[in-house]
């Protein structure tokens, strides 16, 4: 077996990988279509560029075909982008001004349509020869290049302010999932530059060994990110779950204020009453109890108790209902009459939904384990 014939068969297990995983989360039944949708379009254009790791050389027979394909990498940036909306928001549905995102790719396809498409073989053949000379290909790198910037940046912000919705909203945001789809995020991003070696290496050096390894590597590194990152979703059950896209950080619903907002009487017996209702009713036993969800209860607008809690307490909504959780999984713990209780049917009892979260929090607001506090009470 010949380099290329290694590095050809690499390239079409990763190809048959990437297209095998989008063909599965298109048919597989889920509430999370769109999103597993848009990712599957995702993983499917990043196949249909990585034919290019299985080329020889230049399929002269298939002209029009292979300058389409070159066009497809205008919507990879893009379709990322909608898939991290979808999975951070709810409510996310696709809207015609979506569409304002096929631009690029529209572009870039008149341009060939005029050099390669409508054109004679030796026209095409004579355009191909000439193109990386020519300006607008370069303006059309460059635009690809951009785009990629500003959607990956866009990725990024959509994903921290989603965290931060969710630590102001609910009593148990499944930050890790987020935090995946940060690292997946970053992955990808990295793997870029691998792309952008390998345009210089060509510019360089022109298509050779050295960009054939690179092509691989590429390869390697996308299939890798993209097991791991389903992996990661497979087994995680809640991993789709995301915020509504209507509620906003507290800071950009709220005047700004000091660092340390000045607590007058009123704001103390609200304090006061929201802390004596949280003992009494002991709300924060409802595993998915929202802010929301506690507003109704204490008669108090959204808007006005989110203030309370992240601004006068200094709290995220999240960490103020599990410091309730945690004082109630102590109690029990430290009772000799419930030490037949697991750990699992504490955590389950006192408003948990994940083990890894109540240890987390646990560990968090005691310094032990949940086992260690058992043993240490007796």
């Amino acid at each position: 077996m010949d380099k290329f014939d290694f590095l050809h068969l690499v390239s079409s297990i990763g190809i048959f990988m990437v297209l095998l995983l989008a063909l599965f989360l298109i048919t597989v039944k889920t509430k999370h279509r769109l999103s597993n949708w848009l990712l599957a379009f995702f993983l499917f254009t990043n196949a249909v560029d990585a034919f290019k790791f299985l080329q020889r050389e230049f399929p002269v027979n298939h002209i029009n075909l292979e300058a389409f394909r070159w066009s497809i990498v205008y919507l990879v940036p893009a379709s990322f982008y909608l898939y991290v909306l979808s999975v951070c928001y709810t409510n996310f549905r696709l809207k015609p001004k979506h569409i304002l995102h096929v631009i690029p790719f529209l572009a870039y396809n008149l341009y060939l349509a005029w050099g390669i498409y409508f054109v004679d073989r030796d026209s095409k053949i004579e355009f191909i020869n000439g193109i990386y000379e020519m300006p607008i290909t370069q303006f059309f790198y460059f635009l690809f290049e951009f785009l990629f910037q500003i959607y990956f940046i866009a990725s990024f912000l959509v994903i921290r302010k989603s965290k931060t919705v969710y630590l102001e909203n609910y009593a148990n945001p499944n930050i890790s999932n987020l935090n995946a789809l940060y690292k997946i995020t970053i992955l990808y991003y990295a793997i870029h530059f691998i792309v952008l070696i390998r345009w210089l290496v060509t510019f360089i050096f022109g298509p050779g060994e050295i960009r054939a390894w690179i092509v691989t590597l590429d390869g390697f590194a996308f299939l890798f990110c993209t097991c791991w990152y389903l992996f990661t979703a497979l087994n995680n059950p809640e991993f789709f779950r995301g915020v509504n896209s209507n509620l906003k950080p507290i800071t950009e619903t709220v005047p700004k204020q000091k660092a340390s907002p000045v607590i007058d009487d009123e704001k103390n017996r609200q304090i006061e009453f929201l802390k004596k209702f949280m003992i009494e009713k002991e709300p924060y036993l409802d595993s998915s109890l929202t802010i929301q969800d506690l507003a109704e209860q204490v008669n108090m607008p959204v808007k006005d108790l989110s203030t309370l809690i992240n601004l006068y307490m200094d709290k995220h909504f999240f960490d103020f209902v599990n410091e309730y959780r945690i004082e109630k999984a102590k109690e029990i713990l430290k009772n000799p009459l419930q030490k037949e209780l697991t750990i699992l049917e504490i955590l389950y009892e006192v408003g948990f939904n994940s083990k890894s979260s109540f240890s987390t929090s646990f560990k968090k607001h005691t310094g032990k384990t949940p086992t260690d506090f058992r043993k240490s009470s007796f």
